[in-house]
């Protein structure tokens, strides 16, 4: 019997290699307990602890792993563990598991998987890559090493492992898996010889490595060996075994409501984001609307309300407005003030969600902590599931019929996937009879 797969996802782009599985924004232990009965292999627990202070992190953790450990007592199936996090080593490792294991453990070993493949991270000789115009550059040479939040000075894993943990863990006391060694059949040895939640990082350069490690895994797993994951998206296709997704990624437009025009958020603000944004705004049928968050928290209602006429303006018209915040990324004097901020951006953001008009055709949204917002507040759906992929990386959803917006799809974007065309060429395949290139300029 092949284990359930149990996702917990600190944002909620984990899903953006897997279709059919269940999306939770909610975690009593009555949730909890539909979703193991549910027939998809895995489900996702949407957590948003990316987008939380480290202490809070670890009080939401926990309390998701004690309802998972109550739903979990009549269970009789084997399951996995995964801490899904960003392909680029940003989140609270080892904040999340640390808690996994001390509420659902003891583990054999946690085990570091951060490929993923579709958006060009690989990791070989136990270095984490970004694959840039063709060439890999280690993570920690990338704006994402960099983040006031989550920043680390090295892609070596053993040594990142050593850095977060603030030495608890030894550099030399991580066990490694070289390509090599994957390819050459030892993976189900390696793990089988790992105990005492023993720390390990997996190379892997293609889909097919991770279809071995995964063939491994899931064999340790039926014989009883307790494995946690830290793992970006990839491992969890390996891991599934899923069929063809039931919606090819080019007849996405067939579920958008009548052919009416959508809608676009964008929170993220990293560079790859801001020129997917000014290539989308260049599609016929789009029109940019800023928020400006130089005028937020004092000017909240008013912009909410002017943005609100806005788009109501524009979907009258026949076109898709892209809602997107003030690309400058501000200073601030601490960490806990710019999560706060965050929070009131994004607040700011769903209060416009909750007021899109009744008969959308579709929703995107761009940026990870944006998306899980929208999928718990602006939205409010306690759960709902995935489609597939509308692009590689990029998962769609569908509303329940007795929403507000019924039956849309729902589009969530990684900020940090897919090249300067990507979010113009998922705009076209939701609405072909509208999107023409047409020059234009990205809205101050």
């Amino acid at each position: 019997m092949n284990p359930k797969i149990i996702v917990l996802d600190d944002d909620p782009t984990g899903s953006q290699t897997v279709h059919s599985c269940l999306l939770l924004t909610r975690w009593d232990v009555a949730t909890l307990k539909t979703a193991l009965a549910d027939a998809a292999p895995l489900f996702f627990i949407l957590t948003n602890t990316r987008g939380m202070d480290a202490a809070r992190a670890t009080e939401l953790t926990r309390e998701v792993c004690v309802n998972l450990r109550a739903a979990l007592t009549d269970y009789a199936g084997p399951v996995l563990f995964v801490s899904r996090s960003d392909s680029t080593l940003r989140g609270h490792y080892p904040v999340e598991t640390d808690v996994m294991d001390a509420v659902l453990g003891p583990f054999d070993a946690t085990l570091l998987t951060p490929a993923f493949f579709e958006g060009g991270r690989i990791t070989r000789d136990s270095t984490h890559y970004l694959m840039v115009d063709g060439k890999p550059v280690p993570t920690h040479d990338t704006e994402f090493a960099r983040d006031s939040v989550f920043g680390y000075r090295t892609a070596f894993l053993p040594d990142y492992v050593a850095e977060k943990t603030a030495g608890r863990l030894a550099s030399d006391s991580v066990q490694r898996l070289s390509l090599a060694e994957l390819r050459g059949g030892k993976a189900g040895a390696w793990l089988a010889a790992l105990h005492d939640n023993a720390v390990g990082v997996v190379d892997g350069e293609t889909a097919a490595d991770y279809q071995l490690f995964a063939d491994a895994a899931l064999a340790a797993a039926a014989a009883g060996k307790r494995l946690l994951f830290r793992s970006a998206a990839s491992l969890l296709t390996a891991l599934a075994k899923l069929p063809p997704q039931p919606v090819p990624a080019n007849a996405f437009s067939t579920l958008v409501r009548e052919q009416r025009p959508g809608a676009v958020i964008v929170g993220s603000h990293v560079a790859k984001t801001t020129a997917q944004l000014s290539a989308l705004l260049k599609e016929r049928g789009t029109v940019g609307l800023p928020l400006d968050v130089g005028r937020l928290p004092a000017e909240r209602a008013a912009l909410v309300d002017e943005l609100t006429a806005s788009i109501a303006h524009a979907h009258a018209s026949g076109l898709t407005p892209v809602v997107f915040t003030s690309r400058a990324e501000l200073q601030f004097a601490s960490v806990a003030e710019r999560l706060a901020f965050g929070d009131i951006v994004s607040g700011t953001l769903m209060d416009v969600v909750r007021r899109l008009p009744t008969t959308l055709g579709f929703l995107v949204s761009k940026g990870g902590i944006t998306s899980n917002d929208v999928l718990s507040t602006g939205l409010a759906l306690t759960a709902s599931r995935v489609l597939g992929q509308i692009l590689p990386g990029v998962t769609v959803v569908q509303t329940p019929a007795e929403h507000r917006l019924p039956q849309i799809p729902v589009v969530i974007f990684p900020g940090n996937v897919g090249g300067d065309g990507a979010l113009a060429e998922a705009y076209r395949r939701l609405a072909p009879s509208h999107a023409q290139t047409r020059p234009a300029k990205l809205a101050a």
